[in-house]
């Protein structure tokens, strides 16, 4: 591949990565169907017609810049299952890389909850999106096979994804305490949560 393929490939991942920042600060705010690409290139600082160079609607935008941040987010809690030996707590490790990534992903958060209050995809959409969230639970679930649990991982891994979420729902924006604070705080209410998970985890055992 020549510098100037290469230089060309880079532009054009960087413009897309630009107008998908763009877009999450956008739909953090309210639905994808009721935001215009107009908006979405005011925000980047680009001409409405280069939107659609990359993405052909609102719609697509958004499932992209969600597959995008979960994806990231996948590979940082897969690393810490794969890099934590069986025996440590390998638990704590995940819920305090969740909460800190979500913090540092704020405007990713704020998008997600919009869309599941009140958002609505096509069924394609939908199918892109929904492997992606099953990717997410096999990481939770190989950190439940770790701790040495061999019972049903994946409901498991359903609750405590939907704890985690109820936690950075409840507390994320929590009024007068700084982020610091927040962060501290919600990891130790998780940690009550996984007290009860490593006592199921324990009984099951025996």
């Amino acid at each position: 591949m020549s510098v100037l393929t290469e230089m060309k490939i880079k532009e054009r991942r960087d413009r897309k990565d630009l107008i998908i920042d763009a877009a999450e600060r956008v739909f953090s705010t309210r639905p994808f169907n009721r935001v215009s690409m107009r908006e979405i290139a005011g925000e980047a600082g680009i001409a409405p017609s280069s939107i659609y160079t990359y993405f052909p609607n609102q719609e697509a935008l958004f499932v992209e810049a969600t597959i995008r941040d979960s994806n990231l987010l996948i590979e940082e809690i897969g690393g810490i299952v794969e890099g934590t030996r069986s025996g440590r707590p390998v638990l704590d490790r995940v819920i305090d890389s969740f909460i800190e990534f979500i913090s540092r992903h704020d405007s990713y958060f704020r998008m997600m909850v919009v869309f599941m209050t009140i958002g609505s995809l096509s069924p394609e959409s939908l199918k892109k999106l929904n492997d992606v969230v099953r990717r997410g639970f096999r990481v939770f679930e190989a950190a439940f096979k770790k701790m040495g649990y061999r019972g049903n991982s994946r409901i498991l891994a359903y609750h405590i994804f939907a704890m985690l979420n109820g936690i950075l729902v409840t507390y994320r924006k929590l009024p007068g305490r700084d982020d610091e604070k927040i962060i501290a705080h919600m990891k130790r209410v998780a940690k009550v949560f996984r007290d009860l998970l490593q006592s199921k985890i324990r009984k099951d055992r025996q």
